[in-house]
């Protein structure tokens, strides 16, 4: 009896890992559907859905209008600061593109189990249209550190303000500064990727590699454009913070801005935690553990807020389904 070729073999190896890491995929998303689902369970079971948008009232409108043209103006940020850092090439390309991409990529954000499948899309899509995929991964790899470096300085800017009246956990603290180093790690990894050598064998599978790390690299050549996206990148945390101090005001609570840094800071630490789909069922139980908690304002009235965060994110999608539509069409 012939025994089996060494290609066979191979075949048969690469076919197992390839099923191993499809049933290692199912499982974590299952994993992050039922933290998903038991944290929603949770939250409602203590707080009946009802209850909370019973506080979303006739003066909820106006601040939900403010809302809506702020989530406009963070749009158009996000949009000129991925312009400015695809440099020259941005230039050539309509600013009304940018935007329109943008909302493409919240389109997608609400159909992919992960906060970060809209800029995949959106990344690829506008790389493969004007020819530059590489710059335009790199452009909104480090439009996503930036924000978030802008987002840990606010945090501890206002930390200590929020200290000295409240016993924020440890835990939470702990958390945002070990993703505070990591994000800080990834800007610096990326301005310096081209010094790090990747074996041939990789670069020859996977030559794109490459020019990504030729397109981190190049920001060292454009300080102006760098610090340019870290000023769009703090106008944005501005913005974010106005529109979380809104969403108390629309159901009548009044918080103190140092306070709203800080926990959406730490909020938005723990929804980006792969942990759950979109982070759904960790951003309203985090948000209740620290409102009601620590400053001991109604869970109900702490929910109806959380929930009325939605309504932003289905106005960005909608934005981005027509989009989809008219780049149907043509």
């Amino acid at each position: 009896m012939n025994s089996p070729s060494l290609e066979y073999i191979y075949y048969i190896r690469s076919m197992q890992g390839v099923n191993q890491k499809k049933w290692v995929q199912m499982l974590f998303t299952a994993l992050k559907i039922a933290v998903t689902i038991g944290g929603i369970t949770y939250i409602f079971m203590k707080i009946p859905f009802f209850d909370a948008i019973s506080h979303w009232k006739a003066t909820t409108l106006p601040w939900l209008l403010l809302i809506l043209f702020l989530t406009v103006l963070l749009m158009a940020i996000q949009a000129n600061r991925w312009r400015g850092l695809l440099l020259e090439k941005g230039e050539k390309v309509k600013f009304r593109t940018f935007y329109a991409y943008i909302a493409l990529g919240y389109f997608f954000n609400n159909l992919l189990p992960s906060g970060f499948g809209g800029d995949a899309v959106k990344t690829i899509a506008f790389g493969r249209k004007f020819g530059d995929t590489a710059n335009s991964v790199a452009a909104i790899a480090i439009s996503r550190v930036m924000g978030l470096l802008a987002m840990f300085l606010s945090f501890f800017i206002a930390f200590p303000f929020v200290m000295i009246q409240y016993n924020i956990p440890k835990s939470y603290t702990i958390t945002v500064s070990i993703i505070a180093i990591i994000a800080t790690g990834i800007i610096f990894g990326g301005l310096f990727s081209d010094k790090i050598k990747i074996p041939e064998v990789v670069s020859n599978k996977v030559p794109f590699l490459l020019k990504l790390q030729q397109a981190f690299a190049i920001y060292r050549k454009h300080p102006k454009a760098f610090l340019l996206s870290g000023l769009d990148s703090i106008w944005l945390q501005i913005v974010t913070i106005i529109i979380h101090y809104a969403y108390f005001r629309a159901v009548g609570v009044d918080v103190d801005i140092a306070v709203i840094t800080v926990f959406t800071t730490i909020m938005v630490t723990f929804t980006m935690l792969p942990i759950s789909i979109n982070g759904i069922g960790i951003r309203e139980n985090v948000q209740v553990s620290l409102y009601t908690g620590l400053l001991g304002i109604p869970a109900d009235i702490v929910l109806a807020s959380t929930l009325l965060s939605y309504l932003p994110l289905l106005f960005q999608a909608s934005q981005g389904a027509v989009v989809m539509a008219v780049g149907s069409r043509q």
